[in-house]
């Protein structure tokens, strides 16, 4: 069983050290792919000098920054292209917690896609403003309530895919980024008949760093949930 961890990243320089050591100290066999946007602050530079050290660590560098959504599809080919047989998407940021991706391999032997909800159980997210926090809710609801699509954190970054769900989308069709990306792979693993499953995790907003998050993400995912409405109608997909 091959284990891939993608992790975008843009300025992560004050993370990205931290998110490898903790990923390598899982008692799992796990390599890391970082995708990075030419982050102006050298955060490849220090990702390069890990590597020399670590054979388990991998970097694709692109030109410019050019997104979540892509940047994801590249890492996702370049999985597949080595034959991993699970690959985890994972925030530079330490939002995610690494420990939990444990937990999401071993759901994996029964489901094809597992995702980390942050709202099984109530809600698990630590330090976002209540604004970001209803933004997140109702982009939730609007996913459900619109596509029906049957999980409660559908804009979620944490999940762990079995290849066969991402051989069976056509990766380079895709373009939404942040909440739109996460809408949009979640719904084409659902209506392709693959199982999904949601396990509680909680969610800590990044305590150094920017976040990425702008108005244009949010006027994506808005739009973007209409049209796979349409295509679930339709069946395009």
């Amino acid at each position: 069983m091959k284990i891939l961890a993608i992790s975008p990243t843009y300025n992560e320089k004050k993370n990205i050290s931290e998110l490898i050591n903790r990923i390598f100290q899982l008692p799992l066999e796990v390599d890391l792919l970082i995708v990075d946007d030419n982050s102006p602050d050298g955060t490849a530079d220090i990702v390069k000098d890990i590597m020399i050290q670590n054979k388990n660590i991998y970097i694709l560098e692109r030109e410019k920054k050019l997104g979540l959504g892509t940047a994801y599809c590249e890492g996702f080919q370049w999985a597949l292209d080595r034959e991993y047989n699970l690959i985890v998407q994972i925030d530079a940021d330490l939002s995610h917690n690494p420990d939990d991706i444990l937990r999401m391999v071993e759901m994996s032997k029964s489901f094809d896609l597992v995702i980390g909800s942050r709202y099984i159980g109530g809600v698990n997210v630590i330090n976002w403003p209540m604004r970001r926090l209803l933004l997140s809710y109702f982009a939730n609801l609007y996913a459900h309530l619109l596509t029906r699509l049957p999980i409660k954190d559908s804009t979620g970054g944490f999940k762990c895919f079995h290849r066969k769900v991402l051989e069976s989308i056509d990766l380079k069709t895709i373009r939404s980024q942040g909440y739109s990306f996460q809408i949009e792979m979640n719904f084409l693993a659902w209506v392709k008949g693959f199982k999904l499953k949601e396990i509680p995790i909680v969610f800590t907003d990044r305590t150094v760093g920017e976040s990425k998050m702008n108005r244009g993400i949010v006027l994506e995912a808005i739009w973007m949930v209409p049209k796979l409405f349409l295509k679930k109608i339709f069946k395009i997909y």
